[in-house]
């Protein structure tokens, strides 16, 4: 049983929950390594913290913004976001993550994904997206693992665009993969904002 209203999963160490303007500096720090030492995230710049806040609450007004702690210490974060900015792209929405060197390999990824397909299934949205750096051939900043892992959850290539980033001196390609989570009824209401479900 869960003592926190905002924990979704706790298990060997491991707590997923909702997140906390308060988190802000320790999820700037996990995303800082993606933003210098990787092309898996085309942003130059580290956001500042006051950014990052601003970042969050722009999502959470619509989206969940899970959070995962192990041994009590933030080591990575995941969420949903508009697809699209038009009110006809409701019902989709594009994933992203995001995980400490620390947590890769136990299968936190899985489970973040798992949860945020059930929220969103529960919010009404049909379809989840995930944009993806993609490499021609691997390196040392970008290889094919977020490709596989999205493979592995249920996710379909639908699209590349070739050589339109370019990080690092490098040109790279970007994916579009898509899963659909729910069927599309013939009459569509709108979507529930994650804070009202």
């Amino acid at each position: 049983m869960n003592r926190h209203p905002g924990i979704l999963y706790s298990e060997n160490n491991v707590t997923i929950r909702q997140v906390d303007i308060s988190d802000a500096p320790a999820l700037v720090e996990v995303y800082r390594y993606y933003v210098e030492k990787t092309a898996i995230t085309y942003e130059y710049d580290v956001p500042s913290v006051s950014e990052f806040e601003g970042r969050i609450k722009a999502i959470t007004n619509k989206y969940p913004y899970l959070v995962v702690e192990k041994d009590g210490e933030i080591e990575g974060y995941a969420y949903t976001s508009a697809f699209h900015v038009r009110k006809a792209y409701e019902r989709s929405a594009e994933m992203s993550i995001y995980l400490s060197d620390k947590c890769k390999g136990l299968g936190l990824g899985r489970k973040l994904y798992e949860i945020l397909e059930d929220i969103s299934k529960k919010q009404g949205i049909t379809n989840l997206y995930a944009c993806i750096g993609a490499p021609e051939v691997e390196d040392e900043y970008l290889t094919n693992n977020s490709i596989n892992f999205h493979d592995h959850m249920g996710y379909k290539l639908i699209g590349r665009f070739t050589k339109c980033g370019y990080k690092f001196g490098r040109w790279y390609d970007m994916v579009w993969m898509e899963k659909m989570i729910a069927d599309h009824p013939q009459i569509a209401h709108d979507i529930i904002p994650y804070p009202d479900l």
